[in-house]
């Protein structure tokens, strides 16, 4: 069995590359190959129920819901690719035929969602699959629906299928398309880039450049977890893999266990933020964004949000570890340390550090070269593999050449079937117009009142993504309610940035917080306090979103959506940094020295004033030095001054 996964594994790989940088085939049909080589891992990876995985029967479930999926697949592909026009019912195509779809096409259709359904949930949970049941209930019962919850003229289970199934606004739509187009290779990159010891080389860096400063082993998971999370762009998958050593380090110098596991949580949940390679969600942007952004527009956008975020959980691990070093006897206060872990930094390779920094320097060089994503980082993937056969370390041995693809392919099927599965929503979503009704719902609630309308989409946000994978939250939210920002004078981009930053946050958001569930089990903590401090380390977060929507400069675009002037960068990039100087100070408790109460209240209200922009009272044309910021340097001036005496 292992065996057909690496095969089928393996063949995914290389048609994906062959398909996205030179097409052969109909996009449907691609789409309708990469979502069966999808389903067929999931089923044949993924058991019914994990406590009768054992049982032969189960297994031979698997194999036979596996090769329904070929089935179902094959008859899309075969109905959709003009080589096959022999097969074509009634003689047309599939998409040549909607609203005369026969039986066949309609029984097809079914066992498909049912297929998408039940791999969605092996791999995801309920929470995904019962939403989209939900939104084909809605669709079928339309017209029994109280006003509140935006009743429709409703539509039948033959036009409700199809849609969802059958046609590329469903299953085979946007979500897909952008795994198949964009995402799969980066994580395939990814893989080889693991195998071949080259991420290993961002560790070691790290230890080497914070050996001597205080918190070191903190200091470094929110570094390597920073750039190990934009190459996966999974924080659950982050946590599990970085974690398994900086947590040890962490406890080791003394941090808590559910500190420790807290600060690895909200470090691995922001490397989705981290240009170039970032997650998902900044792929789906260059088909959702209207007007249309380039790849170049999306990291650059990137870059200084991503800079602050980290920039506050450095800050927070650095006063904090001030503080213990503070306290007398901070080693028994704190807790007993662990000592069974070794926190000299290792010696570091210098040849794994040069492939790692030659990958990552040759795809954004391709990026500025003027290349689409998925042709850079085919390219990216190519320099990998020649420069790794110069030294025996990082060599691609065929060991080595099947744990990347088996890496790759299974990383890549909770992407495959959660997009799948959004496809069905999207699909319902565009049947009944509901996703130009609910932003009319959400305007009158909001009252034209721009932050009243961020508040109800980042809570919006939050609660989704407890539930769904944060790629998975950007879409739907970005689907139903991006029109709204837009309405109250958001830059696009700006927006959708917006929405995707509180689906991000969702990993760390009690009480459903997946990364800092994932961090308790290596910590050894209790889910609950470890999720608790994970929502406080990541607390910046929260402002982060609200500061580049009102401050567009962060974001390195002017109000009208173009470019800045540098002198509006500079100034707005500064006042969020001393902004996030004074929160990190005031969630730690320490400034220089020991915060008492009034202190930190101090700070919170400096950081407050300079996280929100005011009313400018000189260069109001570049929204220069306004009264919060002066009064937020001045009390942040103050604290400093007070405490350094």
């Amino acid at each position: 069995m292992n065996l057909l996964k690496t095969l089928i594994a393996g063949a995914l790989i290389l048609f994906t590359l062959w398909e996205v940088n030179y097409p052969l085939l109909q996009p449907q049909s691609s789409l309708a190959l990469f979502a069966m080589a999808g389903l067929v891992l999931c089923f044949l990876h993924f058991p019914f129920r994990k406590k009768q995985e054992d049982r032969e029967w189960m297994r031979m479930t698997s194999v036979a819901l596996a090769i329904l999926a070929v089935a179902c697949c094959g008859f899309i592909f075969t109905q959709t690719e003009p080589l096959f026009r022999s097969l074509w019912l009634g003689g047309q195509a599939l998409g040549n035929r909607p609203g005369q779809e026969t039986a066949l096409d309609i029984c097809v259709a079914i066992a498909l969602l049912l297929l998408v359904l039940e791999a969605a949930r092996r791999c995801m949970g309920w929470a995904l699959p019962i939403l989209a049941l939900l939104f084909l209930a809605y669709s079928l019962f339309g017209p029994n629906l109280p006003d509140w919850l935006l009743a429709h003229r409703g539509y039948n289970l033959e036009r409700t299928v199809s849609q969802a199934a059958l046609h590329g606004q469903g299953i085979f739509g946007v979500a897909l398309g952008v795994m198949f187009r964009y995402v799969f290779l980066f994580v395939v990159f990814g893989a080889f880039l693991n195998v071949t010891g080259a991420t290993g080389f961002i560790i070691d860096f790290a230890q080497r450049i914070f050996r001597n400063s205080v918190g070191a082993p903190a200091k470094v998971a929110v570094v390597s977890s920073g750039f190990m999370g934009s190459l996966s762009g999974s924080a659950v998958a982050n946590v599990v893999t970085t974690g398994t050593f900086t947590i040890p380090l962490m406890r080791a110098s003394g941090f808590r266990r559910e500190i420790a596991g807290g600060i690895e949580a909200a470090s691995s949940s922001g490397g989705a933020l981290v240009p170039p390679v970032m997650g998902a969600a900044a792929y789906l942007m260059l088909e959702i964004v209207q007007p249309s952004v380039t790849y170049l527009q999306i990291i650059q956008s990137a870059l200084i949000p991503a800079v602050l975020y980290y920039l506050s959980i450095f800050l927070f691990v650095h006063f904090h570890s001030l503080r213990l070093a503070s306290e007398p006897n901070s080693d028994t206060k704190e807790e007993e340390r662990d000592t069974t872990h070794d926190t000299k930094s290792r010696a570091i390779e210098p040849f794994k550090g040069i492939l790692f920094v030659a990958s990552l320097a040759s795809l954004i060089g391709f990026l500025l070269l003027g290349f689409t994503p998925f042709r850079s980082v085919s390219f990216a993937l190519g320099v990998l593999i020649i420069l790794s056969c110069f030294h025996p370390d990082t060599r691609l041995t065929p060991v080595r050449l099947i744990d990347a693809v088996r890496g790759a392919g299974r990383d890549v099927v909770p992407l495959i079937c959660a997009s799948a599965c959004v496809g069905i929503i999207i699909g319902v979503v565009t049947l009944t117009g509901v996703g130009s009704r609910f932003p009319a719902m959400i305007l009158p609630i909001a009252e034209n009142n721009l932050l009243g309308a961020l508040m109800l989409i980042m809570v919006g946000a939050l609660v989704l993504g407890m539930g769904l994978p944060s790629v998975v939250c950007y879409l739907l939210m970005a689907t139903l309610v991006g029109p709204v920002l837009g309405d109250l004078g958001v830059i696009p981009l700006a927006a959708h940035f917006f929405i995707f930053y509180f689906g991000m946050m969702s990993m760390v958001t009690p009480p459903v917080a997946l990364a800092a569930y994932a961090a308790s089990s290596v910590a050894g903590s209790k889910i609950v306090p470890t999720s608790l401090a994970a929502f406080r380390v990541a607390l910046v977060g929260f402002t982060l979103p609200y500061m580049f929507v009102f401050r567009p400069e962060l974001l390195l675009l002017s109000a009208d959506g173009g470019m800045p002037r540098l002198i509006a960068i500079i100034y707005a990039t500064t006042i969020a940094a001393l902004g996030i100087i004074a929160f990190a100070a005031a969630l730690s408790g320490y400034l220089r020295a020991r915060l008492n109460t009034l202190t930190r209240v101090a700070l919170f209200s400096a950081a407050a004033l300079m996280l929100y922009p005011g009313d400018a009272i000189l260069f109001p044309e570049t929204w220069l030095v306004t009264i919060h910021d002066l009064a937020g340097v001045v009390l942040l001036g103050a604290v400093t001054l007070i405490k350094q005496r």
